[in-house]
This record gives C-alpha cells, structure tokens and sequence, in this order.
C-alpha cells in the first residue's frame, strides 16, 4: 500500500497557506477600488431593509428590486454628489480666469491686520505655514476625485448581485464570521446604526449647517452666498471645526471693509447658531439611532482622506467606527470565554 506524501494535517495547513497567499495577492490588486467595497456595504446597509420590502412585501422580482433601489440611490445619492462637483469645478476655473478679487481679499485682509495687529503679512504668514498641509491634502482628494467614476461603477455592479442574492449573502457572512448567531445579531444591528448616524445623520447635519451659513453670508452681505454654503456642508463632515474655517475668514473680510456690525453679526451667528446645530442634532441622532464620537469623525477623515480622496470625508469614519466595533465584540467574546473556561475548572 502506497502511504500518501502529506497527511490530512498537512494538507489542510497546504492549502490554508496557499488560500492566504492568494487573499494577499486579490487584495494588493484591489488596492486602488477599496472604496467601492465599503461603498458596497454602506449602501448595501442602507437599503436591505428596502430591497426586503419590495421582493416579500410587494413581490418585486428580485433583479427588478435591485435595479429601482440602483436608481433610487443614483438620484438621491450619486447625482448631487456630481452637481456639488460640476458646481465646484466651475467655481475653480472662474477663479483661475479672473484671479483679481483673491488678490484684493488678500491686500484688505494684510491692511486690516497691519494697522490693528501689528501683522502686515498675516494672510502670506499663514498660507506659507499651512501650503504643504493643504497641497498634500488636495492632491490626495483630487486624485480621489479621479478615481470615483470607476468605484462607483464596481459598486453598483457588485451591489446588484448582492441584492438579487441577499439570503444567500447574509448566511454567507454569517456562517464565515468568528462570532456565534447572538454577538453576529450584534454586530449586524451596530453596524447598521453606525453606518445610518453617520451617512443619513451626517448627511441632514450638513446640510442644515451649509443652508443656514449661506442665509447668513446673505444677510450679512458676503457674495457667493450659495457657493460657501456648499463648501460649509463638505466641511461639515469634520465636528465643530469644518464651519469656521469658511465663517470667519468671511467676517476678518467684512471687518476689512469697514462692514463692522456685519461681521460680528456674521461671528454670532456662526459661533452661536451654525455650530450649535452640529451639537444638538448630532445628540438627537445620536439618540435615535448610532453614537460616533466626534473625535472618531475627526481622526476617521484625516485618515480617510488620503485613502479614498473625496469619499474619505465618509468613509474614513466609517472605517474607524467598523473597527471599534470589531475590537468591542473581540472583548466580549474573550470575556465571555474566560468566564466559561472558569464555570468549567470549578466543575
């Protein structure tokens, strides 16, 4: 009888090897599409609940279900992002064609802060000190931008099948999860939370914040009041520090003017509106549905950023949010362990 080359053990450790090489091998060739497999899963969670509804409640056929939700999503999601962008873009050309009123902020800005602050080159000081921040900052997210057309493309082909294939997707992830059926029921319902605060949240916050400060810019009389609404809102994403950078830039323009009254009114209702609405309608959200603890927003798009560009303003704290998450159903898991391997030594 001929004994066979490797045993069981052997093999099983062979393969286990060979399943690991070529995970590390897809996913270095991936590397450049990471951003559609989260996006995959935002919108997958965002709207399970729905595609459910359709195909059980109304008896949709399931590719049917699939492609109203893709649509839905490209209205609702996908179009104002491109909008927002179209908007943006615009705006940059005008000012390359007619760079002049950067260059009279600039000089009003410097005369102001020489007669009252003693600091002639306030404006060049500070743009001197922050340049390789933002031009490392706005490669990144412009390099992002480049790339968006192509994740968006995986992510919705991706999705469709998920959709189509829900049952057989979710009893996949579970059966392969390192969690039982309770704590994967946990994660699940975490995840979904966190994934709504921060997308759907987020979201409303932003806008709120970017309407409100273009009504101000208004009142107060700054020009382009709809433009730096919309600036407000993407920087809205970052807690409390995204605002003022567009606010009181516009009030140190306003109080070079002689527009004093303008730009305290303008402070005030920055300081005391625009950034209390991010207080109070992150704690009602927090409430109602995830908690995301500014800090892990403000840590999560420094980090996201520079990995998926633009997107990383979302993605970034999702990633760090999935993570903690992980590490919390880890403890649990290990405590729950050491507690039962102590029932079983006192038995």
């Amino acid at each position: 009888m001929n004994h066979p080359v490797f045993s069981q053990k052997e093999r099983n450790i062979i393969i286990l090897i060979i399943v690991i090489a070529l995970g590390l091998i897809l996913l270095y060739a991936t590397r450049g599409i990471y951003g559609a497999f989260l996006g995959t899963l935002v919108m997958y969670t965002l709207f399970r609940k729905l595609n459910i509804f359709l195909i059980e409640k109304w008896r949709w056929p399931k590719p049917l279900s699939s492609v109203a939700i893709i649509l839905v999503s490209i209205v609702i999601i996908i179009l104002p992002f491109f909008g927002i962008g179209s908007m943006l873009l615009k705006k940059a050309i005008k000012l390359q064609q007619d760079p002049a009123w950067i260059t009279q902020m600039i000089d009003a800005i410097n005369g102001f802060a020489g007669d009252k602050l003693g600091k002639p080159d306030l404006v060049k000081e500070q743009i001197e000190a922050s340049a390789a921040f933002f031009g490392g900052l706005l490669t990144s997210v412009l390099g992002g931008a480049a790339n968006i057309f192509i994740e968006v493309t995986v992510m919705y082909f991706i999705l469709y099948f998920l959709f189509v294939n829900y049952r057989g997707f979710e009893r996949g992830v579970i059966h392969y999860m390192p969690f039982d059926e309770q704590q994967a029921s946990i994660f699940g319902t975490e995840l979904k939370n966190i994934t709504y605060s921060n997308i759907v949240g987020q979201t409303v916050i932003a806008i709120v914040q970017g309407g409100c400060l273009a009504l101000g810019f208004w009142f107060f009389g700054v020009r382009d009041e709809l433009f730096w609404g919309v600036i407000c809102a993407i920087l809205s994403f970052v807690p409390l520090l995204g605002p003022p950078l567009i606010f009181v830039p516009a009030a140190l323009i306003l109080l070079s003017q002689g527009q004093s009254w303008q730009a305290v009114g303008l402070l005030v209702w920055g300081f005391g509106l625009v950034i209390n609405i991010d207080n109070v309608l992150r704690f009602i959200i927090n409430k109602k549905v995830g908690d995301i603890h500014p800090l892990i927003t403000v840590v999560g798009v420094i980090i996201g950023l520079p990995l998926f560009g633009i997107m990383g303003l979302v993605y970034g704290p999702l990633l760090l949010a999935y993570f903690l998450i992980a590490v919390k159903i880890y403890k649990t898991n290990k405590r729950l362990s050491l507690r039962k391997a102590q029932l079983e030594d006192r038995q």
